[in-house]
């Protein structure tokens, strides 16, 4: 069987997901909400929308009849700063769906379910002290959506995770969510304060191998961090100012003490107005003086191939510079 689906086709995880499957010889339909303007699609593509949450079981198993696998690349991350508390946000948001659209897939005969997670979950198994299974809601509900999926799929369909951490590339039309990070650097005019520590990233091209070569590889059950190049934030933070045309010698490591009550203070500020990041403030500045680096062997039975991180990242970056946000909304 050749056929798939891919949930969140017009995003940039699966517009990328659903370009290797056509490139492979896969037949692919996506499912993406509706949008006043169209988005843009890969050729060789079915483009259906729909908001899959507002479906009924019964079209949803039309839907997935006759598939191969389901691509899951849809829900919020933590980006979004719910009303407290954010873990039932989260619960709601990502965890309840992906149970639901799971058990209609085993229904309908998918054989195969790929969910794009977070390397977050992976995290917060292996640095308990950060207490990401306990007062952080978006780490401890994905690792519940890893574990949901997982159980739907048990003796009936292989499920696969893929731990995704920063991801770089571009989709036509589409903001990169790495504007944020050129925000930042434009709000300090002297000096660019960023803490030591490192992250895995890889591109967008890298994940929709990994995501197919899951499919085509992955075992049930599997939870693959992906990484393919280790970006400390003092890189990604020069590689802003060079795209804003300033010096990159601008941007200094400081230790975790000397930001650390500024982080605290806007967590005040947070709590105060009812709000709750997915993962509080100060323990992202902890998570960030880290070197939150998996090992790229982890992931390297999915087939993913090498490709310029540094590369993408400049062309994200660029993107946006050259796209100011009152030309193309965000």
């Amino acid at each position: 069987m050749t056929a798939t689906l891919v949930l969140g086709g017009t995003g940039l995880l699966g517009h990328h997901t659903s370009l290797e499957l056509v490139r492979r010889g896969y037949q692919v339909s996506t499912l993406s909400l509706p949008t006043a303007e169209p988005l843009a699609q890969p050729a060789g593509t079915e483009a259906l929308y729909g908001d899959a949450s507002a479906m009924s079981d019964e079209a949803l198993l039309d839907l997935m009849c006759g598939k191969h696998a389901v691509f899951y690349a849809i829900g919020a991350d933590e980006r979004t700063v719910p009303t407290a508390p954010a873990a039932s946000f989260f619960y709601r948001a990502n965890v309840l769906p992906t149970q639901r659209l799971a058990h209609l897939a085993r229904r309908a005969g998918v054989r195969k379910f790929v969910l794009y997670g977070s390397y977050t979950a992976q995290w917060a198994e292996q640095w308990p002290d950060l207490d990401y299974r306990g007062r952080n809601g978006y780490p401890r509900t994905r690792l519940a959506q890893e574990e949901i999926a997982h159980l739907e799929g048990d003796g009936a369909m292989d499920v696969m995770v893929l731990r995704l951490p920063y991801i770089f590339g571009l989709v036509p039309g589409q903001r990169p969510l790495w504007q944020s990070f050129l925000d930042i650097v434009a709000a300090h005019p002297g000096m660019v304060p960023v803490l030591g520590g490192s992250t895995s990233s890889v591109t967008v091209r890298q994940v929709a191998q990994a995501a197919v070569g899951a499919m085509e590889r992955g075992s049930h059950g599997g939870r693959y961090p992906i990484n393919a190049y280790e970006l400390t934030y003092a890189e990604l933070y020069r590689l802003c100012c060079e795209a804003l045309g300033r010096d990159p010698q601008e941007v200094t490591v400081v230790p975790l003490e000397a930001v650390l009550p500024g982080y605290e203070a806007a967590q005040e500020q947070v709590d105060a107005a009812g709000l709750e990041h997915g993962i509080h403030l100060p323990d992202t500045a902890r998570f960030q003086d880290r070197r939150a680096v998996s090992d790229p062997e982890a992931s390297a039975v999915l087939g993913i191939e090498a490709d310029d991180v540094p590369a993408a990242i400049r062309e994200s970056l660029r993107w946006c510079v050259e796209h100011p946000r009152e030309a193309v909304p965000a």
